[in-house]
């Protein structure tokens, strides 16, 4: 097999340290050498390790993503060497043969000989666009998570506040709350505070403030609000970070905001992730099974036994099953959902509409183009009569005799 490096390192990477396998390949009577050699993970003996690659005239780093441990290597390394950073699903060592040492050995072999394909690790700017919106993400699931704990003190103390207001952190929900952590416990002056579109459901109000209220779950519930209170105004930061790191993307988020579903946020979440650059996908293709919205591949002996996707980028993944949930209606994703659903089940529609859309977001960020949609009615149209004798069909079905008389245009 040909070697493509032949001076190749192979990092393999823990908490404490790493092991170093430099790889030299022998030519001649020299036969092939490897050294392995472990250095500490605090910064200063990084930098000695970049020094040490440098003075053994290594070409080529490869290094395992072991949780979030590869990046001080990395980013130390990067600037002065070829650093790739690969899959450890793609890396896999021989069961049974594993250890430290054996595993930067087979990491510098693989990478010498080009067994092995890079992962995406994006530039300075879109790694910190990524934290700021991995951080929101995460902060606006820990709010709700604080929401749901209010809904269960108040299901303790038999309030089922949440089964007539739809947000019980809304005006009128937290004038509620309020109201009884500060002791009042009458249903009806309760119900009165109902703001707006809540006062015509005041009765239903009455019966569901009608229960057993402490200041125990009042404490629990302060407790609670204050928390929800301090999310929100870190996701107001955020979202003013965001607004910075987003300037020279501007142009892009406009282009994703016109795909039905993509709101703001969503958008910037499929910037951060990508890093706005689709020529590191060379096709739609190649982005959709970076995500893990394309159908995965498993045959043998001449037999298909699965097509699950595999696993993708869970944050990308996430936005965009939020985006494929929320799609408008009267739209080319409403429909494709339909008939996928109808056919396939809920779910797998749900990931066919999550493909269609990065596929869309591939063409419109590589041509600069803003998303036109095809219509609701792209598949009856595409083939008309296919469609008029599946109608016709199902009104035979039914017991209809059916009898077609075209439509003059009289304008």
């Amino acid at each position: 097999m040909d070697v493509v490096h032949p001076r190749c390192a192979g990092v393999d990477i823990s908490k404490r340290d790493a092991k170093v396998c430099v790889r030299v390949q022998g030519s001649g009577r020299k036969p092939t050498s490897a050294t392995v050699t472990t250095w500490g993970a605090m910064t200063n003996q990084i930098l000695a390790l970049r020094e040490h690659l440098l003075a053994e005239k290594v070409t080529c780093v490869v290094m395992e993503a072991t949780g979030d441990y590869w990046k001080p290597y990395y980013y130390l390394l990067e600037d002065a060497l070829q650093v790739m950073l690969v899959n450890a699903h793609d890396a896999r060592n021989l069961p049974g043969r594993k250890t430290d040492v054996s595993d930067a050995a087979w990491l510098a072999d693989l990478g010498a000989h080009g067994l092995l394909r890079g992962s995406l690790v994006p530039p300075p700017p879109i790694r910190r666009l990524r934290d700021l919106t991995r951080a929101r993400t995460a902060l606006t699931r820990d709010r709700t998570r604080a929401v749901q704990r209010i809904e269960k003190v108040l299901e303790d103390a038999g309030i089922k506040l949440s089964m007539v207001a739809t947000d019980i952190m809304g005006v009128s929900g937290r004038a509620m709350l309020e109201a009884l952590i500060a002791g009042h416990r009458d249903p009806e002056q309760l119900a009165e505070l109902a703001k707006g579109r809540m006062r015509v459901k005041i009765p239903a109000l009455i019966e569901a403030t009608t229960g057993q209220f402490t200041d125990h779950h009042g404490f629990l519930i302060r407790m609670h609000l204050d928390l929800i209170d301090r999310y929100g105004q870190s996701l107001t930061d955020l979202d003013d970070r965001i607004a910075e790191a987003m300037e020279p993307f501007q142009a892009a988020r406009e282009l994703l905001t016109s795909i039905p579903g993509f709101s703001t946020s969503i958008a910037e979440v499929f910037l951060a992730e990508t890093g706005a650059d689709m020529s590191v996908f060379p096709t739609a293709a190649h982005l959709a099974s970076w995500a893990g919205t394309a159908p995965g591949s498993h045959e043998s002996a001449g037999r298909i036994t699965s097509t699950k996707t595999r696993p993708g980028n869970r944050h990308l993944k996430g936005a965009l099953g939020t985006a494929a949930a929320s799609r408008s209606k009267g739209t080319y994703f409403s429909a494709k959902y339909k008939r996928l659903a109808a056919r396939r089940g809920p779910i797998k529609a749900i990931v066919a509409v999550e493909h269609a859309m990065l596929v869309a977001a591939w063409h419109m960020l590589t041509n600069g183009d803003f998303y036109r949609d095809p219509g609701a009615d792209y598949y009856a149209t595409r083939q008309p009569t296919r469609t008029k004798a599946h109608a016709i069909g199902q009104l035979e079905a039914l017991g209809y005799h059916v009898t077609l008389v075209a439509v003059t245009d009289t304008a």
